[in-house]
């Protein structure tokens, strides 16, 4: 017995462990997880989507700065530059033709988009926040209909907006566009539902209880905590606005009405006519490179209000 304690507890010879391998390893030199393969693979799909989506992009800014002899030409690549720069030039060429037409479309396209974009933001606001706050009768009905709304496609019902409009005489004006924009189910159903999550009926209660109004406790409670779904409604109705084509095309006939995507169809028409199809369509496709720069900024300035409610039902 007193060999095999000091066998056990000699300073010569270290002490058995009899845990398993496994935690051995584990609890002094940890070994890395394997992980190469799990991570490699979602790396290469969100990489091919990237270039999928960037492509026809970088293709817009390089054609872009060809001249409409070498957009043809077939000398050069498609997706690199050639030897000339031509950018400045089509820019210039793109706000002279025709008296400017080009900027008064621009123009008209912020109209409709600012107009339509805050005023179906602030309708969608008050509506998600009555249905989700407020109990009332045929409360469920109006907010069922509002979902049926949601699953209509829009030209479906561009015929019957113009039947409306033409009745009320607003055809071949900008109320045609901006009244219309101005109605988004989607928008409704979206605050409603985050207003359910990011607002506790308790809060409201309280302040209720301390003596606000409910003016008051919408401005100064609920709407702080709204601000990530407002400002993602305000830029899905914005570009929603912008990008409209269909409705446009058909309550105006008027060129100087036209936004940008219904004048940009009508310049590539026309280039489609013009010297077997050649002749302006380096400036069709430099009017669609700078389109597109407002809605990137609008992403790109406001994209840090969406991150401050990533964090909702986090805490609880």
């Amino acid at each position: 017995m007193t060999a095999t304690l000091a066998t056990g507890s000699g300073s010569g010879s270290p002490a058995h462990d009899d845990r398993p391998a496994r935690n051995r390893r584990n609890s002094g030199g940890r070994a890395p997880h394997r992980r190469g393969g799990r991570q490699v693979i979602p790396h290469i799909i969100l990489a091919a989507f990237i270039v999928y989506f960037a492509l026809p992009f970088w293709w817009l800014i390089v054609a872009s700065t060809k001249s409409q002899q070498t957009l043809f030409d077939g000398k050069t690549s498609p997706l690199w530059f050639s030897g000339d720069f031509d950018l400045f030039s089509n820019i210039g060429a793109l706000f002279t033709y025709s008296g400017g037409l080009y900027a008064h479309w621009l123009g008209n396209s912020f109209l409709y988009a600012i107009a339509g974009g805050v005023g179906a933001t602030v309708l969608s606001v008050l509506a998600g926040y009555g249905f989700s706050m407020y109990g009332f009768r045929g409360r469920r009905v109006f907010f069922a209909v509002v979902l049926g709304s949601v699953m209509v496609p829009a030209t479906v019902l561009v015929i019957p907006l113009f039947v409306m409009m033409s009745g009320a005489h607003l055809t071949n004006t900008i109320w045609a566009i901006i009244l219309p924009s101005m109605l988004n189910p989607f928008a409704v159903y979206l605050m409603k539902v985050y207003t359910d999550e990011a607002i506790p009926p308790e809060m409201v209660d309280a302040a209720r209880v301390d003596g606000a109004g409910e003016v008051r406790i919408f401005a100064r409670v609920a709407l702080p905590l709204m601000r990530p779904a407002v400002v993602t409604v305000l830029l899905l109705s914005v570009v929603g606005t912008w990008n409209n084509f269909f409705l446009p095309l058909v309550m105006f006939s008027n060129p100087q009405l036209f936004p940008v995507t219904v004048g940009l169809g009508a310049l590539q028409s026309q280039a489609q006519v013009n010297t077997g199809g050649q002749s302006l369509w380096n400036l069709v496709i430099t009017g669609a490179l700078i389109s597109i720069i407002p809605l990137i900024v609008s992403f790109l300035t406001l994209q840090r209000y969406w991150q401050g409610g990533l964090s909702i039902g986090s805490v609880k």
